[in-house]
C-alpha cells in the first residue's frame, strides 16, 4: 500500500523566532545564535534552475530523512556538519509543526564554494562533455564509450557553485586546486571518492545504482574539513534501479524525471520563470518516486521514527 502523507506540504518555511539567513532553492537556514543554524528542507522543487509553485507532497521529509541516514553511515570517513540537537527545541512552540521531521540543526561552517561532484556513469552534462572532447572536466576518458556507461572507476569532477537560477560550471581540478589551493582540493578530492564508493557499495546491495553525487563541504573555526548541506538525496544524486539499468539509454531515476519530461512537452515555455503549472498526476508521481527512493534505499518509510 503506498505510503500516504498525515503532514501538510510546506512550500515555505516562516520561523519568526529566529532570523533568517537565506532561501535557497529548497532550504532555508535560519541562525540558532553564532555558531549553529537551522536548516529547513521545504517541499519545493525546481527544475532546469527554475523554481516550480507547486509543492511535491513529503518530498522535504524524504530529503531529510535521506540526508539523515548517509551522514550517520559516512561519519567514520569525514565529520560531518550535525550537532545531535533537536530542531524542536530551537524554535516557537507554535512553530514546531513546520521543522518536525525535515530540518537538522548544524554546525555554521565556512562552505567551499567549489561542489564536489564523483562520477560513476557517463550521463548528464558529463556525456555532454564526453560527447565534445573525449573528457570530463579536463579527465580524458577512453574512446567509444556509450551513454550511461559504467566508467572503469570513479571519477572527481569538480564544479563551481553558480548563483540561484544560474547552472553551475564544471571546471577541471587543477581550476579548482587554484581557486581553493591544492591540499584542500587534493583531501576534498580523495574524502569524495572514498564516500561515493562506500556509498555506491550500500546502494547496489540494495538495487539502485548511484550514477552520479555532488558533496559540499565547510570548515570549522580550526580548519576541518567537514561534509555539510545534504548528502545522496534523491536532488543531489542521480539514482538508477539496477533492473532497468541499460547502456545507450539515460535510465529512469528516483528524482524529479516526470517533472522534467511534463515541462519538455509544454509549448512555448523557454524554461524561464515563471513555471508552468503541474498537472495533480505528475506532481503525485513525482512524490511517490522520492518516496521509493527513501524505502529502497534505507528501509524506511515516513510512518517510521526515522532518524533523528
Amino acid at each position: 500500500m503506498p505510503p500516504v502523507t498525515s503532514h501538510p506540504p510546506l512550500y515555505r518555511s516562516d520561523i519568526r523566532s529566529l532570523p533568517l539567513l537565506g532561501r535557497g532553492k529548497v532550504r532555508e537556514n535560519y541562525a540558532v545564535g553564532d555558531d549553529r543554524l537551522l536548516i529547513v528542507t521545504s517541499d519545493r522543487l525546481s527544475a532546469f534552475d527554475v523554481i516550480l509553485n507547486e509543492p511535491i507532497p513529503d518530498k522535504g521529509r524524504v530529503l531529510n530523512r535521506m540526508a539523515l541516514f548517509w551522514f550517520d553511515r559516512l561519519a567514520d570517513i569525514v565529520p560531518n556538519h550535525l550537532t545531535g540537537v533537536a530542531p524542536e527545541s530551537v524554535v516557537a512552540p507554535d512553530e514546531v509543526a513546520q521543522v518536525a521531521d525535515r530540518s537538522m540543526v548544524v554546525k555554521r561552517l565556512r562552505p567551499i564554494l567549489v561542489e564536489a561532484v564523483v562520477r560513476g556513469y557517463l550521463i548528464g552534462s558529463g556525456w555532454k562533455d564526453y560527447e565534445a572532447s573525449g573528457a570530463v572536466c579536463g579527465v580524458p576518458l577512453p574512446a567509444g564509450l556509450r551513454m550511461a556507461e559504467k566508467l572503469a572507476a570513479p571519477i572527481f569532477t569538480p564544479a563551481a557553485k553558480a548563483e540561484i537560477g544560474h547552472h553551475d560550471e564544471n571546471i577541471t581540478f587543477d581550476t579548482m586546486a587554484a581557486r581553493i589551493g591544492a591540499p584542500l582540493a587534493e583531501q576534498i578530492r580523495d574524502v569524495s571518492l572514498r564516500l561515493y564508493q562506500r556509498a555506491s557499495e550500500y546502494a547496489a546491495g540494495r538495487g539502485i545504482l548511484i550514477a552520479d553525487t555532488k558533496f559540499e563541504f565547510g570548515l570549522d573555526d580550526a580548519g576541518r574539513l567537514h561534509l555539510m548541506d545534504e548528502v545522496l538525496t534523491a536532488d543531489s544524486s542521480r539514482f538508477w534501479p539496477a533492473d532497468s539499468y541499460r547502456v545507450g539509454i539515460s535510465p529512469p531515476s528516483f528524482d524529479k524525471q516526470f517533472v522534467r519530461d511534463y515541462l519538455e512537452t509544454v509549448d512555448g515555455w523557454n524554461k524561464t520563470p515563471p513555471a508552468p503549472p503541474l498537472p495533480a498526476d505528475v506532481i503525485a508521481r513525482t512524490a511517490d518516486k522520492y518516496r521509493e527512493a527513501l524505502r529502497r534505499l534505507t528501509g524506511q518509510t515516513l510512518d517510521d521514527g526515522g532518524a533523528r
